[in-house]
């Protein structure tokens, strides 16, 4: 079964993880298997005829969607984490959220420079997670494919900080 409208699985829930902020819940998507299935094939399918290689996803939500999408398309799947959580030797990248800093980390060996790549999250807000996250790919050489992400927080312009010269799809829009 299909999900045409899949804003109804999205929970807004006021003043989290700060006052001010609406945080979009995405544990309704999950729990319904056509929704969880919709945004799954919606993903992979943008990225089925471009030969992806690794999918890269950024921690922790953005494994739940990255490894499925990985699974569609044969490709490997590449974990980015917060710092401290890789046993190996890795690549930093620093980074602005809408409500405070972080960091993001890869291990060294993830990708190999012949490597298409695409990166996926839940959610692109400001764009400084997706920033990191593209930029530690292309510390490798790899071919950044796309960005995919489930939900874009229109108003807060994170595509723009991407450049342009990387594609975004986004599945559910809030204006």
């Amino acid at each position: 079964m299909h999900v045409t409208d899949l804003k109804l699985f999205i929970r807004d829930v006021p003043d989290f993880p700060k006052p001010g902020i609406i945080f979009k819940d995405i544990t309704p998507l999950l729990r319904n298997a056509a929704a969880f299935d919709t945004v799954i094939q919606q993903l992979a399918g943008r990225y089925s005829d471009e030969g992806v290689t690794q999918v890269v996803a950024i921690e922790s939500r953005g494994f739940i969607f990255g490894s499925a999408v990985a699974r569609s398309l044969g490709a490997g799947f590449v974990p980015i984490r917060k710092p401290g959580k890789l046993p190996w030797t890795k690549r930093r990248n620093e980074y602005i959220l809408e409500y405070g800093s972080d960091a993001l980390e890869i291990h060294d060996d993830a990708l190999d420079p012949g490597d298409r790549v695409v990166i996926i999250d839940d959610v692109l807000a400001t764009g400084g997670t997706a920033l990191a996250a593209s930029t530690l790919v292309r510390e490798f050489s790899a071919t950044l494919v796309g960005v995919g992400v489930v939900i874009e927080l229109v108003f807060l312009n994170g595509r723009e900080k991407l450049g342009g010269a990387t594609p975004v799809q986004s599945l559910i829009r809030y204006d």
